[in-house]
């Protein structure tokens, strides 16, 4: 005869923790199988943390239950029912155990994915940070450079414009010495042309002045 108590007989509370069992080893299965999915999106964490911790309430119940059978099965008065439900219990027992200790290691799992995650975006805002600042350094540095070209061209241009001015000026300080000289050799040819002029009219007015005294 089983002995009952105030969560029903040694055999109902027994048929509990086994419905308990078979939950919690498919709500595993269905959490492995989400850890192996590629889906990352919001829907599937959120299932995720809600069957963990639906999972986690059974086993917890499971043990509970387990503490009630324990002081179940030490009632019986008989010795074979109580070796029988003890090694019932401990089977039970040793399951909850297991499932917790999967479980546990799962949700370490879980934890460090979501640290690598937020680890990754982390690492991966401060690449676009930083790849910003370098695509404003290049532009800083393009824009620069082409100051310095326009600068450049600018002074070129000047350098012409003064090498333009300084050739004209020397092409006119040539052309002035040549009319110097041109100008120059006229006066000599002039002056030259009127002292022969002036020494012919003497030469005349020295025969005329000859003939007159000689008649």
């Amino acid at each position: 005869m089983e002995v009952g108590g105030g969560g029903g007989t040694l055999s109902e509370v027994h048929q509990s923790a086994k419905k308990l069992l078979l939950r919690c080893r498919d709500g595993l299965e269905r959490l492995e199988r989400l850890e192996h999915s590629t889906s990352t999106s919001a829907a599937a964490v959120g299932v995720d943390s809600e069957l963990s911790f639906s999972v986690k309430r059974d086993i917890n119940q499971i043990q509970s239950l387990c503490v009630e059978m324990d002081r179940l099965w030490r009632s019986l008065a008989a010795k074979p029912q109580r070796d029988l439900w003890k090694r019932k219990v401990e089977q039970i027992a040793e399951e909850a155990e297991s499932l917790k200790e999967s479980l546990d290691k799962y949700n370490s799992r879980s934890q460090k994915r979501s640290r690598e995650a937020k680890e990754r975006a982390e690492l991966l805002g401060r690449m676009n940070g930083d790849s910003s600042h370098v695509l404003q350094i290049f532009d800083d540095d393009a824009q620069a450079m082409h100051s310095v070209r326009s600068s450049s061209k600018e002074l070129e241009n000047a350098n012409a414009l003064g090498e333009a001015i300084l050739s004209s000026m020397h092409g006119q300080r040539e052309r002035l010495k040549r009319n110097e000289a041109i100008l120059g050799t006229c006066f000599k040819v002039d002056y030259r042309l009127h002292s022969r002029v002036h020494n012919e009219r003497l030469w005349m007015s020295s025969i005329q002045w000859a003939y007159q005294t000689e008649f």
